[in-house]
């Protein structure tokens, strides 16, 4: 592996956050997603809207939107996309009632196809009926299994963690408290490419591990990782056929590290803030890598790279010159090219694309 060349990456300043059209006070993302047509579109959560960028052509620097959906009391949302490559969006409803006291449930809705319309919010409920623990539940995570069935996570009051998914008919199952306790924020949720979930729960003393065997089987308590995550930092990208790596930052040691169930985890360095990491995998040179991006305590994106499943190689960041409002978010568009999206001060979104360079090359950030 050629260090200096497969990894060094070109430093572009990002543009200044100032500009006309200001889509409002960022709530959550940019979350950034490849259609199956190869075009990308970028989403962000903002005050009482879903705002939508669709691509134009797959690789074009011409982007429509925003569109916006309305979505009503969302204290969080998050989205997440299967095989099929439809595009789910869950989130934490929260409505105040008459007596002062709050009614929060679960919503969610989705979009087929890219630049086609969102279905309607349909609430997925609460899994208490005690009023006292129902306010309590905490920030949704999902992911799709095989045949598309979606599966959704939340913390719940005292520690706790419930699921609630489709069967294999599209029916939704009831919410089922998981056999967990001490989770103290929302757990990371996904999905192989065969369809089998797998999650990973912070707690204070370690991350837990629990995983399917096989299709639409329950979740079962796998191998926990012996590092603290900060809440809210994990996220998983498979890096074998049927085989994931969790990534998080630990919070003792304040850098990223790469867990696989039953394998030591491997501190990767860096410099993360408090927000979630993103990670994709990409073409650098002709070598399959892992690609993942941070956003630092001051609010600057940086970028790491290594060759998929060889982290003891060491992991190459690089400061990218932007500065994020939100967590970055990674995807591949439609020509294979890594591409960075986050939000601006003033709310926008910007991108960043995979130049033809050596190593990891950034071309310019650009405004949708």
């Amino acid at each position: 592996m050629r260090g200096a060349s497969l990894y060094g990456t070109e430093r572009r300043d990002a543009p200044s956050a100032q500009g006309e059209g200001e889509p409002g006070r960022t709530e959550g993302g940019p979350w950034l997603l490849a259609g199956h047509d190869g075009r990308l579109t970028v989403y962000l959560h903002t005050g009482d809207a879903l705002l939508r960028w669709t691509q134009e052509a797959v690789g074009a620097s011409r982007w429509s939107g925003p569109d916006a959906h309305p979505v009503k009391d969302l204290t969080h949302l998050t989205v997440t996309q299967g095989q099929n490559r439809y595009v789910h969006f869950v989130g934490r409803r929260v409505r105040s009632k008459v007596d002062g006291r709050s009614a929060v449930d679960i919503v969610c809705a989705t979009q087929y196809q890219t630049g086609r319309p969102v279905t309607e919010w349909r609430s997925l409920g609460n899994p208490f009926k005690d009023l006292d623990r129902s306010e309590q539940v905490g920030v949704p995570s999902a992911a799709v299994a095989n045949g598309g069935a979606l599966y959704v996570c939340v913390p719940t009051a005292w520690g706790g963690a419930a699921l609630r998914r489709e069967d294999r008919n599209g029916q939704w199952e009831a919410w089922k408290e998981l056999d967990i306790a001490g989770v103290t924020d929302r757990p990371s949720l996904a999905a192989t490419a065969g369809g089998l979930v797998e999650l990973l729960a912070p707690t204070r003393a370690a991350a837990l591990h629990l995983r399917q065997s096989g299709q639409g089987e329950g979740l079962t308590r796998g191998y926990d990782a012996g590092v603290v995550p900060l809440p809210g930092s994990a996220t998983a990208l498979e890096t074998a056929p049927g085989r994931m790596t969790h990534y998080l930052t630990d919070v003792r040691g304040g850098g990223v590290v790469a867990f696989r169930p039953g394998n030591w985890p491997m501190p990767l360095g860096g410099t993360p803030g408090d927000g979630r990491i993103a990670a994709v995998r990409g073409t650098v040179d002709g070598f399959d890598c892992t690609v993942l991006a941070v956003r630092g305590p001051d609010g600057s994106v940086h970028l790491g790279a290594c060759s998929t499943e060889e982290e003891r190689g060491g992991m190459w960041w690089t400061d990218t010159g932007a500065t994020a409002a939100g967590d970055p978010s990674l995807a591949l568009d439609g020509y294979g090219r890594v591409v960075v999206a986050v939000s601006g001060a003033d709310g926008r979104p910007v991108l960043a694309r995979q130049t033809d360079g050596p190593g990891l090359t950034l071309g310019d950030w650009s405004r949708i």
